[in-house]
């Protein structure tokens, strides 16, 4: 096979051909040249980004026969045969492929014997993170002492597997990805060095799909060229990808923004049954509003922009949509982009969120109601410390007496949240004054005092979700929950409730909460002598006003009474 991919045809063979890495070559050149550089390095970041170019153009440096250089001559036996492979003081290894610890005793064996064709033995471990633990501590020795003529150069995308014993013993240098505009200039370079025909707008899009890998977007490139007739424009960039146009981002954020339903859920309908892969629409859905933020906060940060070129119709957009409804769809999107994850049908989740986002109003809550709420919670907390003031004026806290030393201490028993005491006669008195209708007006009501609680205090909203209201009078409300435990988390929080459902529904209800199978209980109870009263009560309806009154002073116990 004659034909090379273009990334191994444009393998960086200087320093100068390392994109985006300047940091880097410009240190490991002036190591170089004044013969400083060290016995062993760790070349870590993402793929693509020419840590094992560099490291190859790093061992051709120092064993370049006009040595010390800042970049290799290409020319000289020691250069030409480290670049095909035909010197053997130069070993490319894959850690992925030779992680036990023979593989690595055999380096520690081999490495005492000095080079045979160059001055300096050098080992280039690839993905180094994948070799056990048990090879990283037979590695240990090797590095804290190696011969002088022996160099290690461990690259990795996983930096923090290595352990620390061993990273201490290296120079790090942290690759970076390579910026857009460097990866489009490098393409530019070799298209004109290959005459290929290539948009500006598609190398964009190229660059933008590679995610600052310099070798991916040669990959993408390469495989653009094969699929266009003979010029490579954006279509064919976003058919290999399988990117999205920013045409078509455009029409349905301006749809979700008019609220046009129909029109949205149609062009997300288009584009997967055109193949567009759903999880890369969303993805580039985000990044599109994510610049568009951006440019309408600040239009002159034009040049940071990931996903979209301004154009006429993305300026447009930026001056109709605001910041806040951006914000609100982002948010929405990166939801849906967690729950697609684990699904077999992501279409669904990508619906209901885009549904979410064309049914949200400009503000969710107007203005007159978002100060409300706030003086809502003002007022709650001027209520605790009123409380708190006056609990204090009328009983000062008195000094401390000293204990005898002569009695033991009794601990305190400690409470517990999971119990609660039911005040049985207070419920009692409110089943008597009770009022059906309204209990109906505040159950009509309950959904939006916790949609009000909740933008006032989520602790408070957390303890009382899950209630409902059992009866109610002028007075006071009765409040079912499920367990114990609620009831307790309630009172913590009951200031701010009643507070709250007072703004809500106008009544200044003290709220009683009970569990829900002691509401029942009670309940049951309260019907049944409603409907049967008991004999006793039957003989004291018959009773004498003078043998009652009798009975208040002395009680059953003393009274007898005689016809």
């Amino acid at each position: 096979m004659s034909y090379q991919a273009l990334y191994r045809v444009w393998r960086p063979r200087q320093f100068q051909d390392v994109v985006g890495q300047t940091h880097i070559t410009k240190t490991l050149q002036n190591a170089v040249a004044q013969e400083t550089f060290s016995h062993a390095y760790i070349f870590s970041g993402p793929r693509g980004t020419g840590k094992t170019s560099a490291a190859k153009i790093f061992a051709k440096t120092i064993n370049c026969e006009q040595a010390p250089v800042l970049e290799p001559c290409n020319e000289c036996n020691a250069c030409l045969g480290i670049q095909d492979g035909s010197i053997s003081d130069v070993i490319e290894m894959d850690a992925a492929s030779n992680t036990s610890v023979e593989d690595i005793r055999e380096i520690r064996d081999k490495v005492k014997y000095a080079s045979s064709s160059v001055p300096y033995k050098v080992y280039i471990i690839d993905e180094v993170h994948m070799i056990s633990t048990s090879a990283f501590n037979a590695l240990l020795k090797t590095l804290e002492e190696p011969p002088n003529h022996v160099v290690f150069i461990l690259a990795t995308t996983e930096p923090h597997k290595i352990p620390l014993t061993v990273a201490s013993r290296c120079q790090r240098f942290d690759f970076k990805p390579v910026t857009n505009r460097s990866i489009v200039e490098r393409m530019q370079t070799i298209i004109n060095a290959e005459n290929i025909a290539v948009s500006s707008e598609a190398l964009e899009a190229i660059a933008l799909a590679a995610e600052g890998g310099m070798r991916d977007a040669l990959s993408i490139l390469d495989q653009a060229i094969s699929y266009c007739d003979d010029r490579v424009d954006m279509e064919d960039v976003l058919a290999v990808t399988g990117g999205v146009a920013q045409g078509i981002l455009t029409d349905i954020v301006q749809a979700l923004e008019q609220r046009n339903v129909q029109q949205s859920l149609s062009l997300l309908d288009e584009l997967i049954q055109n193949g567009k892969d759903p999880a890369r629409f969303v993805y580039d859905l985000i990044y599109f509003l994510r610049d568009l933020l951006l440019y309408k906060s600040a239009p002159s940060l034009e040049g940071i922009l990931e996903r979209a070129m301004v154009d006429d119709a993305f300026q447009q957009l930026a001056s109709d949509i605001s910041s806040s409804w951006i914000q609100e769809a982002i948010a929405h999107l990166n939801q849906c982009q967690q729950e697609i994850k684990w699904t077999t049908n992501p279409k669904v989740f990508i619906e209901i969120a885009l549904l979410t986002i064309a049914g949200k109003e400009e503000q969710h809550v107007p203005q007159h109601e978002q100060n409300s709420d706030k003086v809502i919670e003002l007022a709650t907390k001027i209520q605790h410390l009123e409380q708190e003031l006056n609990a204090l004026k009328e009983a000062p806290p008195a000094a401390k007496q000293p204990s005898p030393s002569n009695e033991p201490r009794r601990p305190k028993p400690k409470s517990s949240k999971n119990s609660y005491d039911v005040p049985y006669e207070k419920i009692r008195r409110v089943l008597d004054a009770a009022e059906r209708p309204l209990l109906q007006d505040v159950q009509s009501e309950w959904a939006s005092f916790l949609s009000r609680l909740k933008s006032v205090s989520a602790p408070a909203h957390a303890t009382i979700q899950d209630s409902k209201p059992a009866a109610a009078s002028q007075e006071a409300l009765i409040v079912q929950f499920k367990y114990d435990i609620h009831c307790s988390l309630f009172l913590d929080n009951q200031e701010t409730v009643e507070s709250v459902l007072k703004h809500v529904t106008g009544k200044d209800w003290t709220i009683i909460p009970i569990p829900a199978h002691k509401w029942q209980e009670l309940r049951n109870e309260y019907i049944s002598k409603q409907e049967d009263p008991s004999p006793a009560e039957e003989d004291n309806q018959k009773d004498d006003p003078l043998v009652e009154e009798a009975r208040k002073l002395v009680g059953d116990d003393l009274l007898e009474i005689r016809d």
